[in-house]
């Protein structure tokens, strides 16, 4: 049973069906995982992991992007969680080329103002890490300094999951530093009940609380449990800043086929810092692992312990993909926490 906690009892008491809900957020399942929280939910309630975490969904295309430009001899600033994950034909780490660890753009444009060889910030993250690669572009960075642009965008992919209906989910517990950018307008259009929720223990509890009250009520709409961080217009200037410089595109997520407007470019005046055209760089597709099911856990229909590869021949020294790389990955996540 719940025990001492208020919140997971009251959980308890009002759940009465089944219900599968998802997160769109690698920090909330790190959170869950940490803190135990699935065991204090009742067992007809399931939380799901979603495609919240921006590494796990780079398509394996964008990878090699990322090491044909390596290949060229640019100098590559990126993520840590960037480097493990598998290319083709090896990853960045594995690559032998000049590839460094760097804790965002401004890094980055650090080292391109004092070198005269190209570097290329492999550009990830949603909605959350847009705005300061844009505001940096907006400095006229230098000539020899341009973005591998892999950002996403969140709604069009709870859009895309919402219509296939696979997972049969019936709520969204979202993502609150997302909204603490975007605002809750672009979610009110789902027909579905969903909560922003933040990071801490009784924060989750209390988004998926919230949720349950909806369903009990036969509602739809958007709750906000953490006030203190997210408004409904949330981050005006930086929405601005990220709309001056990117424009939205159809993009190919990992698991996922292409999702209209899911992606963003570089504006056509700021294409002199877009890699991909600078070197003409083509993103292919590319077939999945045979074994690896990170497809579906991103997609909710899958946990990592289903995967006849966790903690076999995929593991963080030796992951397979992407979801045993990344911190915000459900497969790491579940390893270190020993989830079974």
């Amino acid at each position: 049973m719940a025990g001492k906690n208020p919140i997971a009892n009251k959980i308890h008491e009002l759940t009465d069906r089944d219900l599968t809900f998802m997160h769109v957020c690698g920090t909330h399942e790190a959170a869950i995982a940490r803190h135990g929280i699935r065991s204090l939910l009742p067992k007809n309630l399931k939380i799901v992991m979603g495609p919240g975490c921006p590494v796990c969904i780079t398509p394996q295309g964008e990878i090699d992007a990322a090491l044909e430009l390596a290949g060229k001899g640019c100098i590559i600033a990126t993520y840590g969680d960037l480097l493990r994950v598998p290319g083709t034909n090896g990853s960045l780490e594995s690559s032998g080329a000049d590839v460094r660890i760097v804790q965002g753009v401004h890094k980055a444009v650090e080292i391109a103002k004092n070198t005269d060889k190209e570097v290329v910030f492999i550009s990830v993250g949603f909605e959350t890490t847009a705005p300061t690669v844009a505001a940096m572009l907006l400095t006229s960075p230098p000539d020899n300094f341009s973005i591998l642009s892999c950002h996403r965008l969140v709604p069009p992919a709870m859009e895309w999951l919402l219509s296939q209906g696979e997972a049969a989910l019936h709520g969204f517990l979202l993502p609150g530093h997302v909204l603490t950018i975007t605002g809750l307008a672009d979610y009110r259009k789902f027909p579905v009940p969903q909560v922003v929720a933040g990071f801490e223990p009784d924060d989750i509890l209390l988004g998926l609380l919230m949720l349950v009250q909806q369903i009990r009520e036969g509602a739809a709409r958007v709750d906000n449990a953490y006030p203190r961080v997210v408004n409904e217009d949330g981050n005006p200037k930086a929405l601005s800043v990220m709309n001056m410089v990117f424009e939205p595109c159809d993009i190919e997520w990992r698991g996922f086929p292409v999702i209209p407007e899911s992606g963003l470019k570089l504006r056509e005046e700021f294409s002199k810092w877009d890699a991909q055209k600078k070197f003409g760089i083509e993103i292919k597709p590319t077939k999945k692992h045979a074994g690896c099911i990170c497809d579906k856990i991103l997609r909710g229909i899958a946990t990592p312990v289903e995967c006849k590869l966790f903690n076999k021949t995929c593991s963080p020294r030796t992951p397979v993909g992407p979801c045993m790389v990344s911190h915000e990955g459900a497969c790491k996540i579940w390893h270190h926490y020993r989830m079974h």
